[in-house]
């Protein structure tokens, strides 16, 4: 008998800017409740295909994972000449994907969760568009992250290779090999120039030092989950950012690293289902 995933993809158009864009996404999950899952630099929504396969999950929320354009299946917009410009990952234009994407689908006031530069801008949107989410996740985040936006992400001597070996080493060493390595894979496969812009949002444009206070979590709660393992998004720096924002939750994710949706699902999930469901029952 054929076996097929849970997950189905399609493309939605979306206008940020005056430019339209071709977005990928895949969902799946019978639930009321949208779950928008956003990806790490440099990567795409493949991440998120093995929560996208559980039930439990699914029973609760509409699961959905989109590709960023420019990667994955986005491809750049057709109507502009973006090879001429530099590219760059700015806040007030990832702020717009998930929100633009969340009205295109029709959501209610969704769950947002997401890792690494999606860590960072769970709290970029509860600080700037808190109408719009009634909960974010933001897992591996920072207030601020400095020095990432450096050449050598982007340079003729670098291939992606180096890059995808680098991501292997911010994974816990207990997570299974196979799925350490498929992370990995994902990483290889990002056109050249979007880890570094992408970077650009990570370590200059998202810094909330001194505006976190101002996150109302009874409007928009937050959770900050950040892996035992990770060296960029460390344990200590998800704490300290959770503590300058009122009634913010933080949880080390134990055995885990900076991808923990990808590197170890299994262990991922035992710990992220109890935050979700915390979240269903407050935020009704």
């Amino acid at each position: 008998m054929p076996r097929f995933d849970s997950a189905t993809g399609r493309y939605t158009y979306l206008t940020i800017d005056d430019a339209e864009y071709r977005l990928y996404f895949e969902e799946a999950g019978t639930g009321e409740i949208g779950l928008l899952l956003q990806h790490t630099a440099g990567a795409d929504g493949r991440q998120w295909r093995h929560i996208m396969e559980d039930d439990y999950l699914g029973s609760k929320f509409r699961l959905i994972a989109y590709d960023l354009p420019y990667h994955g299946k986005s491809v750049p917009p057709a109507d502009s000449k973006w090879w001429e410009e530099e590219y760059r990952l700015e806040k007030e234009f990832l702020m717009q994907v998930p929100i633009a994407l969340a009205r295109t689908l029709e959501l209610d006031r969704p769950v947002y969760m997401g890792s690494s530069i999606g860590g960072h801008l769970a709290i970029d949107l509860a600080l700037h568009h808190p109408n719009e989410f009634r909960a974010v996740v933001g897992l591996e985040a920072s207030a601020y992250t400095p020095g990432g936006f450096v050449d050598e992400f982007y340079h003729p001597k670098i291939g992606n290779d180096y890059k995808a070996h680098l991501m292997y080493g911010m994974m816990a060493p207990t997570s299974p090999e196979a799925l350490r390595h498929e992370t990995s894979w994902v990483y290889s496969q990002g056109a050249p120039a979007v880890f570094k812009g992408d970077l650009y949002y990570y370590s200059i444009d998202h810094d909330v030092r001194n505006t976190a206070h101002a996150i109302d979590t009874e409007l928009c709660s937050v959770d900050i989950l950040n892996g035992e393992y990770d060296w960029s998004g460390t344990p200590a720096e998800g704490e300290e950012l959770a503590s300058m924002i009122p009634g913010a939750r933080y949880q080390t994710l134990r055995g885990l690293g900076h991808f923990p949706m990808s590197e170890n699902p299994r262990l991922f999930l035992d710990q992220i289902r109890p935050v979700l469901d915390d979240i269903i029952e407050s935020r009704r």
